[in-house]
């Protein structure tokens, strides 16, 4: 469904249903993330906030700990920023974006980005790149052709 650029109605109509969608059904984001998390902790240095990450992820009733996750998170990505480091800024931002979905996915008061899960796969796919990774169906099978 397209809808108008004016109709403002609409469009949060849609926006709360794929909201209620992605917490009733959030199994696809939620495997891949899982997947993505699995590979780069046998490829990361640092694996501390992606087995936390992990741990969250595997566990419904700990969705709700991805905000604080995050915050540690952002420390990582802050530090990353200021030495200039591509991997750890890859790195941490796929992390980031993960610990906002799983929040997200919580149903808890004051969500991150609604479009958090979206970023989830490229985020993925950019620390592959990172990484070494030439395919990026060797980060998810999501996108295997």
């Amino acid at each position: 469904m397209c809808l108008a650029s004016g109709d403002a109605a609409n469009s949060r109509r849609y926006e709360i249903e794929y909201k209620r969608q992605m917490r009733s059904h959030p199994t696809n984001i939620i495997t891949a993330m899982l997947e993505m998390l699995a590979v780069f902790g046998s490829a990361c240095k640092d694996v501390e906030t992606l087995d936390g990450l992990s741990k969250i992820a595997s566990d419904r009733g700990k969705w709700v700990e991805g905000h604080s996750l995050f915050q540690d998170i952002r420390q990582k990505t802050l530090r990353a920023e200021k030495r200039g480091d591509p991997l750890a800024m890859a790195q941490y931002a796929f992390e980031e974006i993960c610990a906002k979905t799983l929040y997200n996915l919580s149903g808890s008061a004051a969500p991150f980005d609604a479009d958090s899960a979206f970023w989830v796969v490229p985020l993925g796919v950019a620390l592959g790149r990172e990484l070494g990774f030439d395919d990026p169906s060797q980060v998810t099978a999501l996108l295997k052709m």
